[in-house]
């Protein structure tokens, strides 16, 4: 993606996983690629700028492509197989944008966990379409940016069994522990025992009862529960891990 403007790395690019909870299931941030007569998509990514950061790249990058913005993204992995771009497709498109779209890339990729609510995409130049995408729906993105995706979906999985405050920043301030399962089993991706999630979380006391119910819904009214993030913190400091 050459500008009059800025200067590249040739060498250098920056990808970003977005991940979004819509109140029901996870999903991911993708991109379709502007590129007549192919249908591609991929994570948002471009070249790092030599007057940038990584850091600021990734939320350049995110901003200019999707329209998202103050987030936080967190560095995880650095990507270089020497195989990255071998699709036909690939190297068609980047033959239209690079100087020397042979020369070898090596991205650093950054990942995020976001309420999908809380943010407004919109498409760029460089980008067709946005979209979210669920997690558990199979599609062959760019380069190799399904082993991206795969790998931070993987290590986000492992931060949020240890570090639940990920989690309970995607609820709202009061939840029912159905809403809290919910989330989890969208994560974990499988089913949970009811009656030994409950258990397990109600031996934790940074999930506070309300006196707060439900009100017009068709089913028993379930009790509202807070996330003391104060309490937590106690806790989370003596190695009291939750729930896996």
């Amino acid at each position: 993606m050459e500008s009059v403007k800025f200067k590249y790395n040739p060498h250098i690019s920056v990808d970003c996983v977005v991940f979004g909870f819509d109140g029901e299931f996870i999903r991911v941030l993708l991109i379709k690629r502007k590129q007549a007569g192919q249908e591609v998509y991929a994570l948002p990514g471009d070249l790092l700028r030599l007057s940038e950061s990584l850091d600021s790249a990734a939320s350049r990058i995110l901003n200019d492509l999707t329209g998202l913005k103050d987030i936080y993204l967190e560095q995880f992995r650095t990507f270089g197989d020497l195989d990255r771009i071998s699709d036909p497709i690939d190297i068609e498109w980047l033959n239209t944008i690079r100087e020397h779209p042979e020369e070898r890339v090596v991205t650093i990729a950054y990942y995020s966990l976001i309420k999908v609510d809380r943010f407004d995409l919109k498409a760029s130049f460089f980008a067709e379409q946005v979209l979210w995408q669920p997690i558990d729906e199979k599609r062959q993105l760019a380069f190799d940016h399904n082993n991206i995706a795969n790998t931070a979906w993987s290590m986000l999985r492992d931060k949020i069994r240890h570090e639940p405050i990920v989690a309970f920043s995607l609820l709202p301030d009061k939840f029912t522990l159905r809403q809290l399962q919910g989330l989890y089993e969208s994560i974990v991706g499988s089913t949970l025992d009811k009656r030994n999630f409950r258990k397990r979380i109600q031996g934790k006391k940074f999930i506070t009862p309300l006196d707060k119910f439900e009100s017009g819904v068709a089913h028993k009214p379930a009790r509202y529960y807070h996330f003391n993030k104060e309490i937590y913190n106690s806790e989370f400091e003596k190695g009291q891990w939750f729930l896996f």
